[in-house]
């Protein structure tokens, strides 16, 4: 296996990846909060952490990857009461985590190996609350529960803030029940329209965020597992909190590595249901086909700020186009010595900090070194589409045939040609184009394909 290396926020470098369990590494990656479909940015961790525990299992390690849903939580009573007309938060909940797994689902990707739910969590994060208590790092006030900042004095290392310049983002909410206005909400008391709640020692209500992923990471991976994912706008309060509340209930940290990608970008804005600025998954999707999302996702580095736009989507459905074609010439075998150090190009790229346009950049050049050869073989294209999640590329498109008003267009665009109006030769193209159908000229003459 290669030396994998990964980027620790926390330590604020890139180090060795040593799994805890020897041949088998762990992977918990926050997903997301059910009050509305979810949108293209969302994926992007879903997308990642998905294509890591492939690579991972590609290097020999027996992977398990925990990806929350979180089903309990203050923007859910509130979307639900201003629906129209209202609805119970439960409901709400369980109907957007049904649209959120059948919008990841259409990525072909597959799915985490358990997606566990707060609401289903909710002993586990009682008696963690419990635990915290007893430790004296968090206190209960009619009927609130908070966990006391100043109590770790590790707090503030995940994020690297000093404490004195933190604001856990609660607003008022609690500031006159709480002990130092740094403290954050383990359990919140009911208030008056919320309509889901659980009883506890220090009375009904229901946990804050950050318990909740606390709580079931620990439940399904044990503390200490090796990899804690999400995006980097969760860096503080949500993971901070998250490893300080661990840290304080049992002593040792949550994670070995903290993972984090980057966001999002319209014109240089980061993309968020706060701003309306969004673009649904599924019409991405559906305008884009799953290939082209994946791979404008895997066209940039996990850490960095992603530009979203038409012109990066096109880019991506014409990639994906070509290596479909160029997949459709080669056979199976073994490949040949040439080409295989392309192939190593690839993993070492992903084992360097899931350096994905790298290894995309030899998936490349290996394609084009096949494209020379009469037999290239496929196992080593098979590894690699299938590491990035594109098995799919290796199957034929299915392309409907051209109804007989595209092929009139296509006609008459010809006639345009040959007669020197290119002019109207372009128009017609634009229109074909509008009607999904790309205009390819060849030797043999103009043809209509699907981009």
């Amino acid at each position: 296996m290669r030396q994998i290396r990964l980027h620790d926020t926390r330590r604020g470098e890139v180090v060795d990846f040593e799994p805890r369990d020897p041949g088998r590494a762990s992977i918990y990656a926050c997903g997301p909060t059910v009050y509305s479909r979810i949108h293209i940015g969302n994926a992007r961790p879903f997308v990642v952490y998905s294509l890591l525990k492939r690579f991972l299992e590609a290097e020999g390690l027996e992977t398990t990857l925990v990806m929350n849903v979180t089903d309990v939580n203050d923007k859910i009573y509130d979307a639900a009461r201003a629906a129209d007309p209202p609805v119970a938060s439960d409901e709400l909940a369980r109907e957007m985590t049904a649209a959120y797994v059948a919008d990841t689902d259409a990525l072909g990707l597959g799915r985490p190996d358990h997606e566990p739910l707060a609401g289903e969590t909710i002993d586990g994060i009682i008696a963690l609350i419990g635990t915290l208590i007893e430790a004296g790092s968090a206190y209960a006030v009619d009927g609130d529960v908070y966990f006391s900042v100043r109590s770790d004095s590790a707090y503030g290392e995940l994020s690297h803030r000093s404490v004195d310049a933190m604001d856990q983002g609660e607003g008022v909410e609690g500031a006159s029940r709480k002990r130092d206005p740094l403290d954050f909400a383990l359990w919140k008391a009911t208030k008056e329209g919320e309509d889901t709640a659980w009883d506890a020692p220090w009375g009904r209500g229901r946990p804050g965020w950050h318990i909740e992923c606390s709580a079931m990471a620990e439940g399904l991976l044990g503390v200490g597992f090796d990899i804690h994912g999400g995006g980097n706008d969760l860096v503080f309060p949500h993971h901070e909190n998250e490893a300080a509340q661990t840290r304080m209930a049992r002593g040792s940290e949550l994670a070995r590595i903290w993972m984090h990608n980057g966001m999002l970008q319209l014109a240089g804005e980061k993309m968020a249901k706060s701003t309306g600025n969004i673009e649904p998954l599924a019409a991405v999707v559906e305008r884009w086909g799953p290939e082209a999302v994946i791979l404008f996702f895997v066209s940039g580095h996990y850490r960095q700020p992603l530009l979203f736009g038409d012109t990066e989507l096109e880019a991506a459905r014409t990639s994906a186009r070509r290596i479909r074609e160029q997949a459709a010439r080669t056979v199976a075998g073994p490949s040949p010595e040439e080409l295989s150090g392309h192939r190593e190009a690839f993993f070492d790229s992903l084992a360097d900090d899931f350096n994905t346009p790298k290894a995309l950049a030899a998936l490349h050049a290996w394609l084009r070194g096949a494209s020379g050869i009469d037999s290239p073989g496929n196992e080593d294209l098979v590894a690699m589409l299938t590491c990035l999640g594109l098995e799919s590329l290796l199957e034929p498109a299915e392309v409907p045939e051209a109804d007989e008003s595209a092929l009139a267009l296509l006609r008459e665009r010809e006639e345009a040609r040959a007669a020197g109006d290119f002019e109207r030769a372009d128009a017609l193209r634009d229109e074909l184009a509008a009607l999904g159908w790309e205009v390819r000229d060849g030797a043999g003459g103009a043809e209509l394909v699907r981009p």
